[in-house]
């Protein structure tokens, strides 16, 4: 005996991203902010200048990426329970990647699902985090291992909030900014070499070109099921780079800068990038003065730490490499000992 239950349908996920000065806007209902110190103390007045609501509350949770955890999540949620949140309610995520994941997390699950807004508030969140609908936390064994798709109604990008950003938070958002170019945009890799993002006409540019790019992707595989996991070019490493320094020692662009070198160094015995392209995309990244090397105590435990990556399998890991300039290869048939061979160039480093 076998009963269908039919759940066949469109569903219509599609959002804008404002790249802008805010405009005024005004909520029918029960909106929180969720923020955090930093980031309420440098600018929590002018968004309050730009929104009003119903009833609309601050929610703020301790700052840093060691704090993307459950306890947080507790919070937001206690919060929204004390003050009578229901399913048409919504939240608004204020500051960088790790209150987006968070409150994009939270809004996934609270009562099922409500609806929630992206406001980034650093480089790194305007070009890559607050786009595409993915949201989580980490846990002891690794970073966004819990989680959920859940894509915003809308994203505003504002430039006012980059003025106070603190010059290595705006490098990290750069090491995002080349991850896209280096897989999908040659001639926006040229761009980038050929300008300083430190101009705010180009930067505004970049972040244009950036967020357009990852648009296109999320639009072709919102699940990332294929195409998407590229936007993971660096991350594999980052992520146990990340995992070993307990999140403390480096920024997660950072983190990526380095996973990029060492995914660029396996490209290269591979035969997918030339020396003088990866050559080039270092030197990129160390224009704005974005670490490149890290010293690897364990190789074998960083090795096997690659396994909880959510791209790989129990038997396979998935890799994302950059073909030269401008093109990127997803594979999970690279040979052990190759990678361990790369892994070893980067123990005495």
């Amino acid at each position: 005996m076998q009963v269908n239950i039919s759940l066949k349908q469109v569903v219509d996920n599609s959002y804008d991203i404002t790249i802008d000065s805010m405009p005024k806007m005004h909520f029918h209902k029960k909106v929180a902010i969720v923020t955090n110190p930093k980031v309420a103390g440098l600018h929590l007045g002018y968004l309050l200048s730009k929104i009003s609501a119903k009833e609309l509350y601050i929610i703020t949770v301790p700052d840093g990426e060691e704090y993307k955890n459950q306890t947080s999540i507790d919070l937001i949620m206690e919060s929204l329970f004390n003050h009578r949140f229901n399913r048409k309610s919504m939240l608004i995520a204020f500051g960088g990647g790790v209150i987006g994941d968070m409150t994009g997390y939270a809004a996934s699950i609270y009562q099922r699902g409500i609806d929630f807004i992206q406001i980034p508030t650093t480089l790194l969140s305007q070009v890559d985090a607050s786009v595409g609908g993915k949201t989580g936390m980490n846990n002891s064994y690794g970073k966004n291992l819990i989680g959920a798709f859940h894509q915003p109604q809308a994203v505003y990008i504002d430039p006012h909030f980059l003025t106070t950003l603190p010059k290595r938070e705006f490098a990290a958002g750069v090491a995002e900014i080349v991850k896209m170019a280096v897989t999908f945009n040659k001639e926006f890799f040229e761009f980038l070499e050929n300008s300083d993002l430190n101009d705010k006409n180009i930067l505004q540019e970049a972040i244009r070109q950036a967020v357009e790019t990852k648009a296109f992707v999320v639009a072709k595989d919102e699940k990332e099921h294929g195409l998407r996991a590229a936007l993971n070019y660096g991350h594999t490493f980052a992520h146990v780079i990340e995992n070993e320094t307990q999140y403390k020692t480096y920024l997660h662009g950072e983190a990526v800068a380095i996973g990029i070198v060492m995914a660029n160094k396996v490209a290269l015995r591979m035969g997918l990038m030339s020396e003088n392209d990866a050559k080039r995309v270092k030197e990129l990244l160390e224009k704005y003065n974005l670490p490149t090397t890290y010293t690897i105590k364990d190789v074998d435990s960083f090795y096997e730490t690659f396994f909880l990556d959510k791209k790989s399998s129990d038997a396979s890991i998935t890799f994302i490499m950059a073909k030269n300039i401008g093109g990127v290869k997803i594979t999970d048939e690279i040979d052990k000992d190759l990678i361990l061979d790369v892994l070893r160039t980067f123990k005495d480093a």
